[in-house]
């Protein structure tokens, strides 16, 4: 957080200087009116009248122009929160749901949100003018120490309302953005999977669910609603009050001879202006309150960010791979999911894991690619934990085809290059060493066609296989596939035992998969079963001892799986 305050400070400095202008201009009406009633009405005097005229109108055109400028660069520091801490922190929360075992809402952006909508609100004017209202009090004290001792009292008054208003609606506030947290977070997750809801006809019970926690959220929405809106209608009323009470004394100083109309009236006008800044800071306490509580949000978040020490450059990897004890437990699980998980591969050299479901396989390939973190053991490559590396550093080095593969919006060839700057070279390179060149060119625009929600709309096997080549994009030393033929029919899986035979020696090779066919491609053979080794070696050696101790392994022995048939280009 401390580059942007840094970025902060100068804006928000300027806005505290024009403001102090501001509010010393404010002044003017209550000395003009002062002077109207105490020297103009008894002297009659219509020169000094066209002064007195000309001078407020100078300080209110001037008052004018300043409290511009400063709304304008309030503007300005809301903008800055939108340019450069919203990439900041969109950054971070990417980082941290690739680290989480479970996908997490985007709390982190909507954090960033609410500081904008902060440093955009009057209530931050209105702090600073909060201050000012001791200013006016002094100067109603100087005009008459009995009005000042009432206007005091007024804005202690106001002061304690604003006190009063924090404590009994903050609990409310903080369960409330939990509650909408909450809410939101379940209908993105079943955003995500629109596709079963539809077609299982569960968009029902999805949306009763989604009614069922929004009601929380209208619950506790109401009563803090309720709070908000009372206090500042109290905040009001008793403004109002005060300002009714402070003219009666006014006019019985007037009547009694110790004041003048004139103090009268300019004192009236000062309380007013002193107790009007108290009142928008109850009236925007929902806003103020809220950006507080996401101001300290993202200070945590980043603050972890910004004490990640800074890393040495590395030199390009080999492809070493060395994993040893690897232990991963789920946030708040009990049980492992692996138990002391070893294995080593030399560079170029090719391994296949197997075993059945609930393994730990695809937790396996999250640690190897130093997506998740092990609770013990370590992953080395090249020598050097995984962990070290930047990820901007190691990201060109490592390809990674997940189990659930998605492509972005963009074209064919903006996803092969990673959504970086597209060398047709090397994307071509990349889409003939994945074996997918042929079914690119047959596309409506080739490598030009548009995936998204807008453009063709292409099959699983097809987004596997163009992940395989975003996967190869740029020579990686590294390559993890999780299930990468799950979803191939016989051509595309042949295409992609071409290619991991073309790479055997060249890439380091990790690849889950439960067909022989992908599996004799490989070097090494590591069989996990309830998140521990059972067996692991090379191929053949591991396939001759299952097949002759005739051994069950639950669901972990490899299998031939039928070719799927043909799939037809969208």
């Amino acid at each position: 957080m401390k580059p942007l305050l840094q970025l902060l400070k100068r804006p928000l400095l300027f806005v505290a200087a024009l403001s102090f202008f501001v509010n010393l201009l404010l002044l003017a009406p209550a000395l003009f009116m002062l002077q109207v009633f105490d020297r103009v009405l008894t002297s009659q005097s219509r020169e000094t009248l066209l002064v007195l005229l000309v001078g407020v109108a100078v300080a209110l055109g001037l008052m004018l122009v300043l409290d511009y400028l400063r709304s304008r660069l309030q503007g300005v520091a809301g903008n800055l929160i939108a340019d450069q801490l919203s990439p900041v922190v969109a950054k971070v929360m990417l980082a941290r749901t690739a680290r989480r075992a479970e996908r997490a809402p985007c709390e982190g952006l909507r954090d960033a949100a609410a500081l904008r909508n902060l440093f955009s609100s009057q209530g931050l004017l209105a702090l600073f003018d909060v201050p000012w209202t001791f200013v006016h009090v002094a100067v109603i004290w100087l005009a008459h120490p009995m009005l000042g001792m009432a206007a005091a009292a007024a804005s202690v008054l106001m002061l304690l309302l604003a006190v009063v208003n924090d404590r009994i609606t903050r609990r409310d506030i903080e369960s409330l953005q939990k509650e909408a947290a909450r809410a939101t977070g379940y209908l993105e997750s079943s955003m995500q999977n629109a596709e079963l809801v539809q077609s299982l006809g569960m968009g029902e019970a999805v949306i009763g669910r989604w009614r069922d926690l929004n009601a929380g959220v209208a619950a506790l929405q109401g009563p803090t609603a309720r709070k908000s809106v009372a206090m500042a209608a109290l905040t009001r009323t008793t403004r109002q009050a005060v300002q009714v009470l402070l003219q009666a004394l006014g006019a019985y100083l007037v009547i009694t001879g110790e004041g003048t109309p004139g103090i009268l009236v300019a004192c009236t006008i000062l309380l007013g202006r002193a107790l009007v800044p108290v009142e928008q800071v109850v009236g925007s306490w929902r806003v103020l309150a809220e950006g507080r509580l996401a101001f300290a949000r993202l200070s945590e978040v980043l603050g972890a960010a910004e004490r990640q020490p800074q890393r040495m450059a590395l030199p390009a990897p080999k492809g070493r791979l060395h994993a040893e004890g690897l232990v991963f437990r789920p946030p708040q699980g009990e049980r492992m999911i692996l138990a002391g998980v070893s294995l080593s591969l030399e560079p170029g050299e090719s391994l296949a894991i197997t075993g059945p479901s609930g393994a730990g396989k695809s937790t396996l390939v999250r640690l190897l690619t130093g997506l998740w973190r092990p609770h013990a053991g370590v992953v080395r490559l090249d020598d050097v934990d995984i962990a070290q590396w930047p990820r901007e550093e190691l990201g060109p080095w490592l390809g990674y085809v997940p189990q659930d593969v998605e492509l972005f919006a963009g074209t064919v060839a903006d996803n092969i290059a990673r959504l970086g700057e597209v060398d047709p070279d090397k994307v071509v390179q990349a889409a003939q060493r994945a074996g997918v060149h042929a079914l690119i060119l047959t596309l409506p625009e080739g490598y030009d066609t548009v995936v998204d929600n807008m453009g063709v709309m292409l099959s699983p096997g097809q987004r596997q296989r163009i992940a395989l080549a975003r996967a190869l994009y740029g020579n990686p030393k590294l390559l993890v596939l999780d299930e990468p033929n799950s979803n191939l029919d016989g051509a595309g899986e042949l295409a992609l035992g071409e290619a991991l035979k073309a790479l055997r020696g060249q890439v380091t090779v990790v690849v889950v998969t439960h067909r022989s066919a992908l599996v004799q491609h490989m070097d090494k053979l590591l069989v996990l079963e309830a998140g521990r080794v059972k067996q692991y070696g090379p191929v053949a050696e591991v396939m001759q001892t299952i097949r002759r101790s005739g051994q069950n392994t639950g669901g972990a022995q490899v299998v031939v799986m039928p070719p799927r048939p043909a799939e037809k280009v969208s």
